[in-house]
């Protein structure tokens, strides 16, 4: 069988890791993932005996799934490049990718230390069938894999040793299995719309799709990206009193911080929906609501941090002051902590504020219900 001309069928080992337990490691060496790979083959030729038609090849590395699913898959498809490149007589239909003085072959199997305290660790496998057993092939571990694919014994055995941890469960999955999963669990936190846009990214980018957040924001996923309503328009759009609006405001901010953080997990850029001026822009961690340029006739622009009880800064406002009337100039989201400090130096350089931001203490509303900053000095 000529490696390329084989149909790549994606696969994963989950294993759920019991309560309070870590692994001593997050990849294991060529050797250890080259005996790990020898048991998993036998577990797989026990569920599907066709399996030994095709070619295993695994990576002995511990994502977490928003590692594995990102635009491309792009861990898989490093770990069948690598695999194509082994000629096949060599290790016969079985290869195996491992740690080499502390490094994986390539960057993209490397584990990120931000997703090291999951209780979920998936180590990513492919399985290099013939194009006329494919189709079959995947049909059965579709079937199989989802009501039989535990781990066998030894397997799991092999792993709660060389990784120094207990186990619940360790489970094969086929990359569909590993979808349904995801999916599922945004959906138990009330993010399933976040899902909705991931899915399209992942499965059919060239497609727009579009959705609404839990309280509401508009969101899309276009040409690559997500991009989110901007919260000043929609907080424009609100009815009702000032309070709640603001209550409001600060719980769509909230949501979409969570947003920025797990679309930057799987891979997949946020940015602002455009508006009818203006430029919108963002950085590592914030984005801008551009809204107009400086004009001459008013005072310089000025920076106004408002504020969110449990939230601290949610918002930033440019604005200009000048016969007791504020012009608002640009909106700043900083969606991390560190984010805050970039987000204000750039709004400074941009619009050459002076002086140091104004704390607000409040969402500030201006006469009409939209965010502003206030027309006249605080102090």
């Amino acid at each position: 069988m000529d490696a390329q001309s084989t149909v790549a069928l994606p696969l994963a080992l989950a294993l759920e890791l019991s309560e309070g337990e870590a692994p001593s490691k997050r990849t294991l060496d060529r050797d250890q993932a080259a005996e790990l790979a020898n048991l998993v083959a036998a577990d797989l030729h026990a569920l599907i005996p066709k399996v030994d038609a095709a070619r295993l090849a695994l990576a002995g590395t511990l994502l977490d799934s928003a590692e594995l699913l990102r635009p491309g898959f792009p861990v898989w498809a490093m770990l069948e490049e690598l695999a194509r490149r082994v000629p096949r007589g060599h290790l016969d239909n079985v290869v195996a990718f491992g740690s080499h003085t502390g490094q994986m072959p390539a960057p993209v199997l490397e584990p990120s230390a931000a997703f090291a305290e999951g209780p979920l660790r998936l180590l990513p496998m492919s399985l290099l069938a013939p194009p006329e057993l494919a189709g079959e092939l995947s049909d059965a571990l579709e079937d199989q894999l989802l009501g039989r694919g535990e781990a066998g014994r030894r397997t799991a055995d092999w792993l709660m040793r060389s990784l120094g941890m207990r186990l619940d469960h360790a489970r094969y999955l086929s990359r569909n299995d590993v979808l349904a999963m995801a999916s599922a669990q945004y959906a138990s936190v009330n993010l399933a719309a976040l899902w909705q846009l991931l899915e399209a990214a992942l499965l059919a980018p060239d497609q727009a799709e579009t959705a609404m957040s839990a309280r509401g924001l508009g969101l899309q996923f276009a040409g690559g990206r997500v991009l989110a309503q901007s919260p000043a328009r929609w907080l424009a759009a609100q009815a009702g009193e000032d309070r709640q609006r603001t209550h409001d405001f600060a719980g769509i901010l909230f949501e979409l911080r969570q947003y920025a953080v797990l679309l930057d997990a799987h891979g997949v850029p946020l940015r602002l929906q455009p508006g009818a001026t203006g430029t919108n822009a963002a950085g590592p961690g914030y984005l801008i609501d551009g809204i107009a340029e400086a004009e001459p006739g008013y005072g310089q622009p000025e920076l106004f941090a408002h504020e969110a009880p449990g939230l601290g800064i949610v918002a930033v406002t440019v604005a200009q002051r000048a016969g007791g009337a504020a012009r608002v100039l640009a909106h700043g989201y900083p969606l991390r902590p560190e984010a805050l400090g970039p987000l204000l130096a750039t709004l400074a350089d941009h619009y050459a504020a002076q002086g140091s931001v104004q704390a607000l203490g409040r969402v500030w509303l201006d006469a009409e219900g939209r965010l502003g900053a206030p027309a006249a000095a605080l102090h």
